[in-house]
């Protein structure tokens, strides 16, 4: 059984951030970006700009049957709630979840 913190530990700014984390990743396809996101990340670490553990955005929606235009809504809002980090490299973007 998973026990969760008493709520009220949390600052109302706390619990704002949670808000839109969970709202972010609330829809599928949104949930789906954010996970193949972070599995470029070796298991225990963190993924960093330096590295290769990050994809261009142009990649991360392969598969997926969405719009290209679709997937880059998705980014702004998975970036907007700090889930992941973005990047432009010339005529590319990468993205890279956020440590």
């Amino acid at each position: 059984m998973i026990k969760l913190r008493n709520m009220s530990n949390y600052s109302n700014v706390q619990l704002e951030e949670f808000s839109e984390i969970f709202k972010a990743l609330a829809n599928p396809n949104r949930l789906r970006i954010f996970l193949r996101l972070a599995s470029c990340c070796e298991p225990g670490t963190a993924c960093c700009e330096d590295g290769d553990m990050h994809q261009c955005a142009g990649d991360v929606g392969q598969d997926l049957g969405i719009a290209p235009s679709t997937v880059s809504h998705h980014l702004k809002e998975l970036r907007r709630a700090g889930l992941i980090r973005m990047e432009r490299q010339g005529k590319r973007v990468r993205c890279w979840a956020e440590p």
